[in-house]
């Protein structure tokens, strides 16, 4: 419908990596470029859900509201060390590989999932490649950093969440439907899964460029809103929920702006660059 309101229209540049959010058949059909910015922010998404990960591990929220509260106590706030522990990193890509060094850092052992098995990368990073199942059953944690696509809608599901190891701890910074809520909702009442940290949620829905969440509201702000209020996550003393922010850093915000800038420089001369279609 968009389309349709500007026929001279010739470039859609996306401020983010993702690009589910635009027809691509439509914009081919109507011979509209697409370019999008393909890296920005592979240390900043991997850092944040290492940021997210020690948040659970050590207890950090809980923590800080208890001393918040008056309580200055450890009481009831003993973690777990991330040394030694599995982390299953589900999509082996530019962030995927940020996340595999710095577990490397912490002593971790790490399995890699990725429809695109690179063994030259694998042996480079100190990683071994496991089938999803293997990954779900072995793995402490898993944390997911693969694109939202046919393939990966409720990549996790309620058909495969009770096959993850009794007790283990599931990270999200990638996009909300790759979790099917109901699945992860019903696998921490289980104790399957003893912990989660999200960054995005199914009920977001489709998804803006990233730039627009800094500058606009998010345009299912009211739905999110009574969503949220009635959400079993939200009140899980052992979930932590974000506001899509992986990407909000200074840094990788200047990274999107200035190659969007390029992209569209670029197009303008007859060069495009980071098209997608």
């Amino acid at each position: 419908a968009e389309m349709n309101r500007f026929p001279a229209l010739k470039l859609i540049a996306t401020r983010s990596t993702g690009f589910d959010h635009i027809d691509l058949a439509s914009a081919k059909a109507r011979d509209i470029t697409v370019t999008n910015v393909p890296f920005y922010g592979e240390n900043t998404v991997a850092e944040f859900a290492f940021a997210l990960l020690l948040a659970l591990s050590r207890r950090v929220i809980d923590a800080d509201e208890l001393v918040r509260g008056g309580t200055f106590s450890p009481s009831g706030l003993r973690g777990f060390d991330l040394a030694g522990k599995t982390i299953g990193v589900v999509g082996c890509g530019h962030i995927g590989a940020h996340v595999i060094r710095m577990a490397n850092g912490f002593g971790m052992s790490v399995l890699g999932f990725d429809v695109n098995r690179n063994d030259e990368l694998a042996k480079k990073l100190n990683f071994t490649y496991a089938t999803l199942p293997e990954l779900f059953a072995t793995s402490d944690i898993v944390t997911l950093h693969v694109p939202y696509n046919a393939h990966t809608h409720h990549l996790i599901n309620k058909e495969n969440i009770g096959t993850f190891k009794k007790g283990s701890y599931l990270i999200n910074t990638s996009r909300g439907a790759v979790i099917e809520t109901d699945a992860l909702v019903e696998a921490l009442k289980s104790g399957i899964i003893a912990g989660a940290a999200l960054d995005v949620l199914e009920e977001e829905g489709e998804l803006n460029d990233e730039t627009a969440l800094l500058t606009a509201p998010h345009p299912n702000a009211d739905a999110i809103k009574i969503a949220l209020e009635n959400h079993y996550l939200i009140n899980h003393p052992r979930v932590i929920v974000t506001p899509h922010v992986a990407f909000n850093t200074t840094e990788a915000v200047e990274r999107i702006l200035n190659t969007t800038i390029d992209n569209i420089k670029s197009f303008a001369s007859g060069s495009p660059t980071n098209t997608v279609s």
